[in-house]
């Protein structure tokens, strides 16, 4: 969808929001790790204007009184090519298209929020199967310590 895309200056004296780029906005799903990206070139240049993962924490706000903008914050955009923080709006043509965008990007939030809860249920069982193959281990170690104070015991015993 075409959209316009402003960032939040803070830098400045007075701050605000200042155009990035007029393009098109997509939202890209990795096909192996399940991640989902928004990506948005301007139109002519081709110029990436806005490049970062969407995450489970990213909560669409609606932009001072308009039906057909949205505003998000971003921990890490890389369309500069180094990550920095920023606050986005982007702004469509007419409320209908701003609300597509809103339920496909909180469609794209829960599946990403998803794939993180089950990674984090796999890192979980591999955690606790490394667990019991520690406690394995050291209760082998256990036993064998106590079999080699046996053993010097019994020789000490042996010299005596």
């Amino acid at each position: 969808m075409r959209a316009k895309l402003f960032r939040f200056a803070s830098e400045n004296d007075l701050p605000e929001f200042k155009e990035r780029g007029t393009g098109d906005v997509k939202l890209l799903n990795h096909r192996e790790k399940g991640t989902i990206r928004l990506l948005m070139r301007r139109d002519k240049t081709l110029k990436i204007c806005a490049n970062h993962y969407i995450t489970p924490l990213m909560e669409l706000k609606p932009n001072a009184g308009s039906d057909r903008a949205w505003v998000w914050n971003t921990h890490a955009d890389f369309a500069d090519e180094s990550p920095k923080p920023e606050l986005l709006a982007i702004r469509f043509l007419n409320a209908e298209n701003a609300q597509k965008f809103k339920a496909k990007f909180e469609e794209c939030r829960n599946e990403v929020d998803k794939q993180a809860k089950k990674a984090g249920t796999e890192k979980n069982d591999s955690a606790d199967k490394v667990a019991e193959k520690l406690e394995e281990l050291s209760v082998k170690e256990e036993n064998k310590k106590s079999e080699k104070k046996e053993e010097t015991k019994e020789k000490t015993e042996e010299k005596q």
